[in-house]
Protein backbone atom coordinates (compact mmCIF):
# COMPACT_ATOMS: atom_id res chain seq x y z
CA UNK A 1 0.00 0.00 0.00
CA UNK A 2 2.57 2.43 1.05
CA UNK A 3 4.38 1.64 -2.30
CA UNK A 4 1.96 2.10 -4.47
CA UNK A 5 1.03 5.54 -2.95
CA UNK A 6 4.76 6.70 -3.14
CA UNK A 7 4.95 5.61 -7.07
CA UNK A 8 1.95 7.70 -7.79
CA UNK A 9 3.36 11.71 -9.24
CA UNK A 10 -0.21 13.00 -7.52
CA UNK A 11 0.27 13.79 -3.65
CA UNK A 12 -2.46 12.93 -1.14
CA UNK A 13 -3.29 17.23 -0.66
CA UNK A 14 -3.69 17.55 -4.13
CA UNK A 15 -7.38 17.40 -6.03
CA UNK A 16 -5.53 16.51 -9.39
CA UNK A 17 -1.89 17.33 -11.21
CA UNK A 18 -3.04 20.25 -12.13
CA UNK A 19 -3.48 21.86 -8.93
CA UNK A 20 -0.19 20.34 -7.69
CA UNK A 21 1.95 21.89 -10.77
CA UNK A 22 -0.06 25.29 -10.15
CA UNK A 23 0.70 25.08 -6.49
CA UNK A 24 4.55 24.24 -7.08
CA UNK A 25 5.05 27.18 -9.62
CA UNK A 26 3.52 28.98 -7.06
CA UNK A 27 5.15 28.07 -4.44
CA UNK A 28 8.40 29.02 -7.06
CA UNK A 29 7.13 32.32 -7.88
CA UNK A 30 6.75 33.52 -4.24
CA UNK A 31 10.07 32.18 -3.58
CA UNK A 32 11.50 34.24 -6.05
CA UNK A 33 9.68 38.02 -5.26
CA UNK A 34 11.52 37.61 -2.27
CA UNK A 35 15.05 36.93 -4.03
CA UNK A 36 13.78 39.90 -6.27
CA UNK A 37 13.28 41.79 -2.72
CA UNK A 38 16.60 40.61 -1.51
CA UNK A 39 18.60 41.75 -4.58
CA UNK A 40 16.50 44.65 -5.05
CA UNK A 41 18.38 46.02 -2.12
CA UNK A 42 21.53 45.76 -3.43
CA UNK A 43 20.54 47.33 -6.56
CA UNK A 44 19.26 50.39 -4.69
CA UNK A 45 22.20 50.29 -2.51
CA UNK A 46 24.48 50.66 -5.40
CA UNK A 47 22.75 52.54 -7.60
CA UNK A 48 22.37 55.54 -4.86
CA UNK A 49 26.60 55.54 -3.86
CA UNK A 50 26.94 55.34 -8.00
CA UNK A 51 25.10 58.35 -8.19
CA UNK A 52 26.79 60.33 -5.36
CA UNK A 53 30.60 58.88 -6.66
CA UNK A 54 29.98 58.68 -10.22
CA UNK A 55 33.79 59.54 -11.27
CA UNK A 56 35.13 56.80 -8.78
CA UNK A 57 32.83 53.94 -10.17
CA UNK A 58 33.45 55.19 -13.81
CA UNK A 59 37.04 53.94 -12.87
CA UNK A 60 36.61 51.14 -11.05
CA UNK A 61 34.36 49.82 -13.59
CA UNK A 62 36.84 50.19 -16.51
CA UNK A 63 39.76 48.24 -14.13
CA UNK A 64 37.45 45.35 -14.47
CA UNK A 65 37.91 42.84 -17.61
CA UNK A 66 35.06 43.37 -19.84
CA UNK A 67 35.83 40.25 -22.17
CA UNK A 68 35.57 38.05 -19.02
CA UNK A 69 32.36 39.55 -18.47
CA UNK A 70 31.03 39.03 -21.45
CA UNK A 71 32.04 35.44 -21.78
CA UNK A 72 30.21 34.49 -18.65
CA UNK A 73 27.20 36.32 -20.20
CA UNK A 74 27.10 33.80 -23.07
CA UNK A 75 27.70 30.97 -20.84
CA UNK A 76 25.10 31.29 -18.75
CA UNK A 77 22.49 32.57 -21.52
CA UNK A 78 23.69 29.14 -23.07
CA UNK A 79 23.08 27.35 -20.03
CA UNK A 80 19.77 29.07 -19.82
CA UNK A 81 18.71 27.25 -23.08
CA UNK A 82 20.01 24.11 -21.90
CA UNK A 83 17.68 24.24 -18.88
CA UNK A 84 14.60 24.99 -20.84
CA UNK A 85 15.61 22.00 -23.08
CA UNK A 86 15.80 19.89 -20.09
CA UNK A 87 12.30 20.90 -18.62
CA UNK A 88 10.52 20.41 -22.45
CA UNK A 89 12.39 16.82 -21.96
CA UNK A 90 10.70 16.24 -19.00
CA UNK A 91 7.63 16.79 -19.83
CA UNK A 92 8.24 14.68 -23.03
CA UNK A 93 9.45 12.05 -20.41
CA UNK A 94 13.11 11.75 -22.58
CA UNK A 95 15.35 10.44 -19.81
CA UNK A 96 18.28 10.20 -22.10
CA UNK A 97 17.93 13.88 -23.48
CA UNK A 98 17.05 15.30 -19.29
CA UNK A 99 20.05 13.92 -18.32
CA UNK A 100 21.78 15.59 -21.31
CA UNK A 101 20.70 18.76 -20.80
CA UNK A 102 21.04 18.76 -16.66
CA UNK A 103 24.79 17.54 -17.79
CA UNK A 104 25.14 20.80 -20.05
CA UNK A 105 23.32 22.76 -17.57
CA UNK A 106 25.89 22.00 -14.93
CA UNK A 107 28.70 22.20 -16.76
CA UNK A 108 28.22 25.82 -18.05
CA UNK A 109 26.99 26.96 -14.48
CA UNK A 110 30.58 24.99 -13.27
CA UNK A 111 32.36 27.22 -16.42
CA UNK A 112 31.19 30.45 -14.37
CA UNK A 113 32.04 29.96 -11.13
CA UNK A 114 36.05 28.55 -12.14
CA UNK A 115 36.37 31.71 -14.85
CA UNK A 116 34.43 34.50 -12.17
CA UNK A 117 36.09 33.08 -8.70
CA UNK A 118 39.50 31.11 -10.36
CA UNK A 119 40.24 33.79 -13.28
CA UNK A 120 38.41 36.98 -12.81
CA UNK A 121 38.66 37.40 -8.90
CA UNK A 122 41.88 36.04 -8.45
CA UNK A 123 42.92 38.58 -10.87
CA UNK A 124 41.41 41.24 -9.18
CA UNK A 125 42.67 40.40 -5.73
CA UNK A 126 46.62 40.44 -7.42
CA UNK A 127 46.18 43.38 -8.81
CA UNK A 128 45.45 45.16 -5.56
CA UNK A 129 41.53 45.38 -6.21
CA UNK A 130 40.10 43.33 -2.73
CA UNK A 131 38.61 46.61 -0.48
CA UNK A 132 40.01 44.90 2.98
CA UNK A 133 42.42 42.36 1.88
CA UNK A 134 44.44 43.62 -0.59
CA UNK A 135 43.19 46.87 -2.35
CA UNK A 136 46.53 48.79 -3.67
CA UNK A 137 44.88 51.05 -6.41
CA UNK A 138 46.34 54.93 -5.92
CA UNK A 139 44.82 56.68 -8.75
CA UNK A 140 42.38 59.14 -8.52
CA UNK A 141 38.93 58.99 -6.69
CA UNK A 142 40.49 56.12 -5.04
CA UNK A 143 38.25 56.10 -2.00
CA UNK A 144 35.62 55.49 -4.05
CA UNK A 145 37.17 53.53 -6.43
CA UNK A 146 37.28 51.08 -3.28
CA UNK A 147 33.24 51.68 -2.75
CA UNK A 148 32.51 50.57 -6.51
CA UNK A 149 34.66 47.12 -5.74
CA UNK A 150 32.82 46.60 -2.51
CA UNK A 151 29.74 46.51 -3.92
CA UNK A 152 31.42 44.52 -6.94
CA UNK A 153 32.70 41.69 -4.87
CA UNK A 154 29.56 41.26 -2.91
CA UNK A 155 27.14 41.66 -5.59
CA UNK A 156 28.85 39.17 -7.71
CA UNK A 157 29.42 36.73 -4.39
CA UNK A 158 25.78 36.85 -3.76
CA UNK A 159 25.03 35.62 -7.25
CA UNK A 160 27.96 33.19 -7.65
CA UNK A 161 26.82 32.02 -3.90
CA UNK A 162 22.94 31.55 -5.83
CA UNK A 163 24.91 29.76 -8.82
CA UNK A 164 26.53 27.18 -6.19
CA UNK A 165 22.44 26.35 -4.82
CA UNK A 166 21.25 26.04 -8.22
CA UNK A 167 24.04 23.60 -9.13
CA UNK A 168 23.21 21.58 -6.02
CA UNK A 169 19.58 21.59 -6.58
CA UNK A 170 20.62 20.08 -10.35
CA UNK A 171 22.63 17.72 -8.72
CA UNK A 172 20.03 16.29 -7.01
CA UNK A 173 17.95 16.42 -9.64
CA UNK A 174 20.54 14.51 -12.04
CA UNK A 175 20.38 11.55 -9.35
CA UNK A 176 16.51 11.49 -9.57
CA UNK A 177 16.42 11.43 -13.22
CA UNK A 178 18.87 8.87 -13.57
CA UNK A 179 16.39 6.76 -11.72
CA UNK A 180 13.68 7.18 -14.12
CA UNK A 181 11.96 9.70 -11.50
CA UNK A 182 10.79 12.40 -14.25
CA UNK A 183 8.27 11.72 -16.74
CA UNK A 184 5.10 13.56 -18.40
CA UNK A 185 3.31 13.44 -15.03
CA UNK A 186 5.69 14.39 -12.98
CA UNK A 187 8.38 16.79 -13.89
CA UNK A 188 7.30 20.08 -11.25
CA UNK A 189 11.29 19.54 -9.53
CA UNK A 190 12.81 20.10 -13.34
CA UNK A 191 10.62 23.11 -14.04
CA UNK A 192 10.36 24.83 -10.78
CA UNK A 193 14.31 24.81 -10.55
CA UNK A 194 14.58 25.70 -14.17
CA UNK A 195 12.50 28.97 -12.72
CA UNK A 196 14.86 29.20 -10.16
CA UNK A 197 18.37 28.87 -12.63
CA UNK A 198 16.47 31.71 -14.98
CA UNK A 199 16.04 34.03 -12.23
CA UNK A 200 20.09 33.75 -11.62
CA UNK A 201 20.84 34.35 -14.92
CA UNK A 202 18.51 37.06 -15.02
CA UNK A 203 20.42 38.91 -12.19
CA UNK A 204 23.33 38.49 -14.17
CA UNK A 205 22.17 39.70 -16.99
CA UNK A 206 21.36 43.21 -14.88
CA UNK A 207 25.31 42.98 -13.24
CA UNK A 208 26.40 42.90 -16.31
CA UNK A 209 25.80 46.15 -17.94
CA UNK A 210 25.89 47.75 -14.42
CA UNK A 211 29.14 46.62 -13.36
CA UNK A 212 31.21 46.61 -16.42
CA UNK A 213 29.77 48.97 -18.59
CA UNK A 214 29.27 52.08 -16.75
CA UNK A 215 30.77 55.26 -19.33
CA UNK A 216 30.77 53.01 -21.96
CA UNK A 217 34.31 51.40 -23.92
CA UNK A 218 36.96 53.35 -25.38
Amino acid sequence: MADSHASTPLAHQFEDLEQQHEAASLGMWIFLATEVMFFGGLFAGYTIYRNLYMPGFDVGSHLLNVTIGAVNTAVLICSSLTMALGVRAAQLGKRHALLTFLILTMALGLAFILIKLALEWRHDYLEGFAPGLNFTFAGPNAKSVELFFCFYFAMTGVHALHMVVGMGVLSVLLVLAWKGHFGPERYNAVETAGLYWHFVDIVWIFLFPLLYLIGGRY
